[in-house]
């Protein structure tokens, strides 16, 4: 269905909280794999950090600087317990799964990856005093202090590649002071050492900023691919339009949602909208419609556009203190404010609510369906509550769908006839045939229900060839006794007129049977009559092989005078709630006697449906109404028990 207009009211731009762009919101998930990654390399880094320094402990006390080595393993071991702490703390913006403000987050990222290059600064400046448990190196043990020293700090580099800045500082205090001491024996050779060592450092500082560089760019990559990809799933779950969840994202959240009241909405006064002020004042309302619902679902509830002009909305009255009652009046006075471009009042919202569990999401929206269907049936803006009647109701629709094939396979279906009697001289003057079902546990089956069945299972054509079947044997047993020429009318449903090739199927029936047209009826509902385009060709093929076309309840409709004379109309029938306790309403008969005068204008047959009582059949004798059909005159009946009440074939109403 065509989007529905709403408010297009634009927000105070001044209140709107400032966005990261894309570039920001990047660089801050790079910021936080470095200090994610930084933290596990740390980790496995202090690791060896410990090791190696208790090996030197060991080597210091062997060489007779025991003292000395336990300060300095002490001091190493504090700035280790330091930088474990720093990896091990929660951190803001990283371990709180997005809780916190974007800019806050980002802050302290940025202070705790200064923070453990601080604490690696600290640890760095301890290894720089290792030369004092041998002297400066001038002890036998130089050598290995040396290689120890070349090791750590190169490791440190190959554990550091995610931010250059805390291998740096680690290993630049050891390895300078590693320089100065070997400048300050004054031999060439160590001088030359020295002049090495301080290469090494630049070699390792490039290394560890060419390895920031590459984990930057490869963190970049995957943070784009996910934000792609977050991106398509939001589509995928999320209304474009709304930014409520579309039908999709709520299957997949409702589905494992505990939640035990559904509300299914629908907007009243949609379509006039959307067609006077256009698709895009259309998409307007829609956003400010979610806007408004997203304000009034409670806190961990769900809200979903479910397509077109269909809502729904998900959540726990019990957990939220929201009764479900007040939600619903709630949602109607916030649909109904104001909207901007289109005058007050015109658009409503129905609510069709089910409470409890169900087998499946999918459940609960059928019943939640069953209960807005009412809402809306009895007007705009209200809510019903699925119970047990909508419950009964649905099971007989569930059940009739799934019977209905075998039904008319082993001939359950009836087609029953009402008669039409002429006041004048109460002679019949006609048939009406009807669908009929005693359905095995529910009972008399609604025929409105049981041609919705028939259409959902892909039965409707069958269940015409059925009907028309039924009524050209009547006719041919009314010819047998004699009254061919009592009319046989039929009901057509809009379906099978504009789908079937319904033209073609009645008069190879009736060719089937040697039938002549025109003793044969069809009888379109008024609203039927307003698509001409779609029946013309057909109602005229029909009509010019003989053919009779009435309007069946005529007057709570739309028909024209033009559209009557397009659709080749032979007659018309007065719909039953205007002709019922007409003897008592006063304000029925001026619309009855208009329908009599026009009949009469157009030489168009006028039948009045639903006479009840005595008092009806004789208001319409004094309105000058000629046919009528009515349970005071005769109920509907087995095919069987017509013929047997037609013999003879005269019945006394006038």
């Amino acid at each position: 269905m065509a989007a529905e207009a709403g408010s297009n009211s634009e927000p105070d731009a001044r209140r709107e909280p400032v966005r990261p762009t894309m570039t920001d919101a990047l660089n801050s998930a790079i910021r936080r794999d470095q200090l994610d990654a930084a933290r596990r390399s740390v980790l496995r880094a202090l690791l060896i950090n410990g090791l190696l320094g208790l090996t030197c402990l060991a080597v210091a006390i062997r060489a007779g600087e025991g003292a000395a080595g336990a300060v300095w393993f002490a001091a190493s071991l504090m700035a280790n317990l330091l930088r474990v702490y720093l990896c091990r703390a929660p951190c803001r913006g990283l371990d709180d799964d997005g809780a916190t403000a974007p800019d806050v987050a980002d802050a302290a990222v940025d202070r705790r990856l200064r923070l453990s290059a601080f604490a690696a600064l600290l640890s760095g400046s301890v290894w720089a005093f290792l030369p004092a448990l041998c002297a400066g190196y001038t002890t036998p043990q130089t050598l290995f202090y040396l290689t120890v020293t070349c090791g750590i700090t190169a490791g440190a580099v190959g554990y550091g590649t995610s931010y250059a800045r805390i291998p740096i500082a680690f290993i630049t205090p050891p390895l300078l002071s590693t320089a100065g001491c070997l400048i300050s024996l004054g031999e060439f050779d160590q001088s030359c050492l020295a002049g090495t060592v301080l290469l090494y450092l630049a070699a390792l500082a490039r290394t560890c900023f060419g390895a920031e560089a590459n984990f930057r760019r490869t963190s970049g990559l995957k943070n784009e691919a996910n934000a792609l990809a977050d991106k398509m799933a939001g589509r995928a779950t999320c209304d474009g339009l709304t930014g409520l969840l579309n039908r999709a994202g709520f299957a997949e959240q409702g589905e494992h949602s505990h939640a035990s009241c559904l509300m299914l909405l629908d907007l009243d006064g949609f379509k006039s909208v959307n067609d006077i002020y256009g698709h895009g004042t259309g998409d307007q309302v829609l956003v400010e419609v979610g806007r408004r619902l997203r304000a009034q679902v409670p806190p961990r509830g769900l809200a979903a556009r479910l397509g077109g002009d269909e809502f729904a909305i998900l959540y726990d009255p019990a957990e939220t203190g929201v009764p479900f009652r007040a939600l619903a009046e709630a949602v109607i006075a916030a649909i109904a404010e104001p909207f901007d471009r289109f005058d007050t009042g015109r658009v409503g919202i129905s609510i069709g609510i089910h409470l409890g569990v169900a087998e499946s999401l999918t459940e609960r929206l059928v019943r939640a369906d069953e209960a807005l269907y009412m809402a809306k049936s009895t007007g705009r803006n209200r809510y019903h509550v699925f119970d047990d009647e909508l419950r009964d109701r649905l099971d007989m629709r569930r059940d009739a769908e799934r019977d209905l094939p075998d039904a008319l396979a082993v001939g359950a279906v009836e087609v029953w006839f009402q008669p039409i009697f002429d006041i004048r001289d109460g002679n019949l003057a006609g048939l009406e045939a009807l669908i009929r079902w005693h359905h095995p546990r529910h009972g008399w089956v609604p025929p409105s229900e049981l041609i919705a069945a028939a259409a959902m299972t892909g039965l409707t054509e069958s269940l015409l060839r059925f009907i028309l079947d039924g009524v050209c044997r009547m006719r041919l047993a009314l010819r047998d006794r004699g009254l061919g020429a009592v009319r046989t009318g039929m009901n057509v449903c809009p379906r099978e007129l504009a789908q079937a090739p319904l033209d073609q199927i009645i008069l190879g029936k009736l060719a089937a049977f040697g039938l002549n047209a025109d003793g044969l009826e069809i009888e379109l509902t008024e609203d039927m009559a307003l698509d001409v385009a779609a029946v013309s060709e057909k109602l005229t093929n029909l009509s010019h092989a003989g053919v009779s076309i009435a309007i069946d309840d005529f007057g709570v409709g739309y028909s024209s005078l033009s559209r009557l004379r397009q659709l080749r109309v032979n007659r018309v029938k007065i719909d039953r709630s205007l002709v019922t306790g007409l003897g008592e309403a006063d304000d029925k008969r001026g619309l009855v006697q208009a329908v009599i005068d026009l009949g009469r204008a157009l030489s168009l047959e006028v039948v009045a449906e639903g006479v009840e009582t005595e008092t009806d059949l004789t208001a319409l004798r004094e309105m000058g109404c000629s046919l009528v059909q009515g349970y005071h005159l005769g109920r509907p009946m087995r095919a069987d028990a017509m013929l047997d009440m037609l013999v003879p074939p005269r019945r006394q109403v006038a």
